[in-house]
C-alpha cells in the first residue's frame, strides 16, 4: 500500500496517535505524519504511506491555512483553550469592526514569533513542553515567519462584553504557531488572548474536503476499500515546480545523475520535480551549490520505473 491518506484528525489525539492507529488500520509500520498538530487542534493531517514518505518533508515545508477562533479576555499557560488562566483582563470598551481588521492587515507579511512554552521547538536538546511540564522557564529561539493572509470570519460591526470571539481564516508558512498568533492579536488591541479553537483546512493542496475520518476508514477497511482512500504521492507534492524528461533521461534521473537547469525554472533553487512523461514524480532536485546552472537530486522517489 503506498499514498496519501488526507485525514482529518479529531480532537483529543495527537498526531503520533493518529499513525499509531493507521500503522493498525492499513496494517504496515511504513506511516509518517507530516507535521505535529496539537491535540486540541482538528482538521487536515496528510499521512503518508509506503513509499509516499519519501515525500513528508516536502509537504511538511509547504503553506498551511487553518481556522481559528481568538478570545480576548484572558490568557493562558498553552496560549490555547487547554491551558490554566494566567492574566486575565475584562474586555471594558467596545471593539470595532475596524480595529480587528486593522489588526489582522498589520500581522501579514514576515512576521517574528517565540513560540510557546508548551510546543514541541527543542532547545538544548530537550523539548519546550519537557520544560514547562518541570516548571522550568528558559530562553526560547525567536524565529521569522510568514503570514500570506489573514480575514475577518464574523459579519458583526462591533464586539462587546467582558470577553470577545470572533473567527479569523489565516494562510501561513511552516513554523506558524496559530496560537501565538492569537496572543498577538490580542496584545495589539490592549487584551490578554489565547486561542480558543482551531481547525488546519489546508496542508500543502490538500484541503478539508479531501479528509476521510477514522470511523469512515474503518467502515471502508471492514469492506477491504483503504486504498480509496489513498491520493498518489504526488498529491502532496503538486504545488512544487515540475521538470517533465523522457525515458531516456528518467534512467539517469533513478541513478542519481545531475540535470542542466532547464530555462523556465532558471533562478529556482528548489525543491523541483522532475516527473516522467505521464506525470509521475520520480526525484525531487535542487540546484547545485557549487556547478552553475546545474541542479542535483535531493532525494529519489522511484527507481523501478
Amino acid at each position: 500500500m503506498e499514498g496519501i491518506l488526507p485525514l482529518f484528525k479529531p480532537a483529543g489525539m495527537t498526531s503520533h496517535d493518529c499513525v499509531f492507529k493507521l500503522r493498525k488500520l492499513l496494517r504496515t509500520k511504513k506511516v509518517g505524519h507530516t507535521g505535529t498538530l496539537d491535540p486540541d487542534v482538528t482538521g487536515v493531517l496528510p499521512i503518508c504511506v509506503g513509499k509516499a514518505t519519501k515525500v513528508a518533508e516536502y509537504i511538511t515545508d509547504a503553506g498551511k491555512a487553518y481556522e481559528g477562533e481568538v478570545t480576548l479576555g484572558f490568557t493562558t499557560t498553552t496560549e490555547d483553550a487547554s491551558g490554566e488562566k494566567v492574566e486575565e483582563k475584562p474586555v471594558d470598551r467596545t471593539i470595532t469592526r475596524e480595529e480587528v481588521e486593522q489588526v489582522l492587515q498589520s500581522l501579514t507579511g514576515e512576521i517574528e514569533q517565540t513560540p510557546p512554552m508548551y510546543s514541541a521547538v527543542k532547545v538544548r536538546g530537550k523539548k519546550l513542553y519537557e520544560y514547562a511540564r518541570q516548571g522550568i522557564e528558559v530562553e526560547r529561539p525567536t524565529r521569522k515567519v510568514t503570514i500570506y493572509g489573514i480575514e475577518l470570519l464574523d459579519s458583526r460591526e462591533s464586539f462587546e462584553g467582558e470577553q470577545v470571539s470572533f473567527k479569523f481564516r489565516v494562510s501561513c508558512s511552516k513554523g506558524t504557531y496559530i496560537r501565538t498568533l492569537a496572543v498577538t492579536i490580542g496584545e495589539k488591541m490592549g487584551y490578554p488572548a489565547h486561542m480558543s479553537s482551531l481547525v488546519r483546512i489546508q496542508s500543502a493542496d490538500l484541503t478539508i474536503e479531501d479528509c476521510f475520518t477514522f470511523e469512515q476508514l474503518e467502515e471502508m477497511a471492514a469492506e477491504g476499500k483503504l486504498a480509496d482512500a489513498l491520493h498518489p504521492l504526488e498529491a502532496g507534492i503538486s504545488y512544487l515546480p515540475k521538470y517533465r524528461i523522457n525515458d531516456k533521461v528518467a534512467e539517469k534521473v533513478k541513478n542519481g545523475a545531475l540535470l542542466q537547469i532547464p530555462e523556465e525554472l532558471e533562478g529556482k533553487s528548489g525543491p523541483i520535480i522532475v516527473e516522467t512523461e505521464d506525470g509521475k514524480a520520480l526525484a525531487i532536485y535542487r540546484a547545485h551549490p557549487t556547478k552553475i546552472g546545474m541542479m542535483k537530486p535531493d532525494k529519489v522517489l522511484r527507481n523501478d520505473q
